[in-house]
């Protein structure tokens, strides 16, 4: 169970804050919802409280498993190249990921697109994932590691520096 005042991560959503936990009745039945304010859009979710775990609501990851996330950005050997996949068949892989709100998850779609753009010109859509996939990790690394977002996503651009300077010459 979840506390007021908590930080929690929604699936696709990102950080968030526990409000409050109250009780009310929708649809004749009464359940407790935890009242999760999403920080970087101010949108707020009532998520059942017997259900939290069914949608993927989790708190926030330690400052070591952020640290290992960092790691894993910098590890280029699982990356294999881009294949030539088909495109919807990749973007429902990465939507999938992205939807599943497992960090590791997160952090794979935001490398290998950010490899995969050092490669061929990202689309549209992959574009539109890659700015999804940048702001759910850099909101949730810098409450881990007790950072700016801003920095984090500097620290995370940094280590993509070689693919960047690919793309800005395309």
């Amino acid at each position: 169970m979840f506390a007021q005042e908590q930080l929690v991560v929604y699936p696709a959503q990102g950080v968030g804050r526990v409000d409050r936990i109250e009780t009310q009745e929708i649809g004749g039945c009464e359940a407790e919802y935890y009242i999760v304010r999403i920080l970087s859009n101010n949108v707020t979710l009532m998520v059942p409280v017997e259900n939290a775990d069914n949608v993927g609501l989790r708190p926030l990851c330690s400052g070591n498993e952020g640290t290992e996330i960092i790691k894993s950005l910098k590890d280029r050997s699982d990356f294999t190249g881009y294949s030539g996949q088909n495109w919807n068949r990749r973007y429902r892989e990465y939507s999938e990921k992205l939807k599943s709100g497992d960090l590791h998850d997160v952090a794979y779609v935001l490398k290998e697109l950010m490899l995969i753009g050092k490669e061929k010109e990202l689309s549209f859509g992959e574009r539109r994932l890659l700015e999804q996939a940048m702001g759910l990790l850099t909101m949730e690394l810098a409450h881990a590691l007790n950072k700016q977002p801003d920095d984090v996503k500097h620290d995370i651009e940094d280590l993509f520096q070689d693919v960047l300077q690919t793309e800005e010459k395309q």
